[in-house]
């Protein structure tokens, strides 16, 4: 660090000119070496300072301080305390965020769950009990024995008679009470139709 005194000073053009013992030359300065003084350089000022070679190689000041002058520290604690509030307010945002995305996440695998179990009480469990197994299809049919109805060896059709004296035979009756609408031939409802008809006697 090198110290030296305040030689020129242009304020309308913001530099002048450092004379210092332990320098050979005098070292320029500019205003922007000294924008964290709490005021404006003037001439007799002691300047505390660096040297710095520029590409053209002329040397300036930089680093520079003025000898009891207070130097501006306020603006530079608020510049460093606004990025320190951004992340306060990101930090708080990610956590809402967050303990948003677990409650949303834990509500849905609640009603995932009762919407589950909601499921599971209308379906009815099938165990091996309620499945058939080939003794009982054996026992349905001892039990429930195949009716084996005899085909007719005529064919008879519907033609809306109703009574036995219209019947060509027993076998005719007998199809048309079983399949046929309004018919008359039962009176007693035994299932036998014309039972009085003498003309079927010899078919019983």
């Amino acid at each position: 660090m090198n110290k030296g005194l305040l030689k020129s000073w242009k304020s309308d053009k913001g530099f002048g000119f450092i004379k210092s013992d332990t320098l050979e030359h005098d070292t320029f300065i500019h205003i922007s070496a000294l924008k964290h003084m709490s005021r404006k350089p003037k001439v007799g000022d002691t300047i505390y300072f660096e040297v710095a070679t520029q590409p053209d190689g002329k040397t300036k000041a930089i680093n520079c301080r003025i000898e009891g002058v207070a130097e501006l520290k306020v603006p530079y604690q608020k510049r460093t305390q606004q990025p320190h509030r951004i992340a306060k307010s990101n930090f708080a945002s990610s956590f809402l965020g967050k303990t948003a995305s677990i409650g949303l996440t834990v509500l849905c695998l609640y009603a995932f769950t009762k919407y589950n179990a909601h499921s599971s009480s209308q379906i009815p469990i099938i165990t091996n009990d309620d499945l058939a197994t080939n003794d009982d299809l054996v026992t349905f049919d001892e039990k429930y024995p195949k009716i084996v109805i005899p085909k007719s060896k005529q064919n008879f059709t519907c033609d809306g008679r109703q009574h036995c004296s219209q019947m060509n035979s027993r076998a005719e009756a007998v199809f048309f009470i079983n399949n046929c609408p309004n018919t008359k031939m039962d009176g007693d409802r035994d299932g036998d139709p014309c039972e009085r008809d003498t003309r079927f006697k010899t078919e019983w």
